[in-house]
């Protein structure tokens, strides 16, 4: 009879324990998201939704914001910030602004500092999306990156959206996403963005 009784008792224990189990396997579960920070099955591939937007890009060894052993690049916004708004800053010579990847922060900061009214930096820089604040207008590179990958990230039309690249102090780079060329315009062309973000 006690031996029964022991049997009884770790068999009681071993339920538990294997209860105890599952209830954790399930809760770790629950709190995966389709965040794919959160989410080990899904990698980060452009395409893929992430922090806010779309991923537009993965840097390549090198490029500003490159982590061996890591994966980082831009995000874009899911859909364009402005169907049609000026670069601004016409006659304005804003200087050393940068067309490689990397290189919209810095010029997104020199606009929204040296201009006034509104802009297509402005746009990125005032906006507030996925619960993320520090988009930016993309550099000449940066937007090619958009428009190479525009099938994946989605939702672009076919016509001219700005860079944050100025070319003159009356006009700046431009790149069209039904041919993909890029050139530059006058600064009060009226032009889509797509505001971008790194992760």
């Amino acid at each position: 009879m006690e031996k029964a009784k022991i049997l009884f008792f770790y068999s009681l224990c071993f339920v538990g324990i294997i209860l105890f189990t599952l209830s954790s396997c399930k809760k770790d579960d629950d709190d995966a998201t389709d965040d794919p920070n959160n989410n080990p099955n899904v990698t980060l591939e452009i395409g893929v939704s992430h922090e806010g937007g779309v991923i537009a890009y993965i840097f390549q060894s090198g490029e500003p914001g490159y982590l061996a052993g890591e994966t980082h690049g831009i995000i874009a916004a899911p859909s364009d910030q402005s169907g049609g708004i000026e670069w601004g800053c016409q006659g304005i010579h804003i200087g050393n602004t940068l067309t490689t990847i990397g290189g919209g922060v810095a010029n997104t900061t020199a606009i929204v500092a040296g201009c006034s009214g509104t802009s297509a930096a402005k746009t990125c820089a005032n906006l507030s999306l996925g619960g993320y604040s520090d988009w930016y207008l993309p550099s000449k590179d940066e937007l090619n990156k958009l428009y190479q990958n525009k099938d994946l990230i989605g939702n672009f039309s076919t016509g001219d959206y700005w860079s944050s690249s100025e070319y003159s102090n009356i006009a700046a780079y431009r790149q069209n996403f039904q041919t993909g060329g890029q050139s530059y315009v006058v600064k009060d062309t009226n032009l889509k963005v797509r505001a971008i973000r790194n992760f």
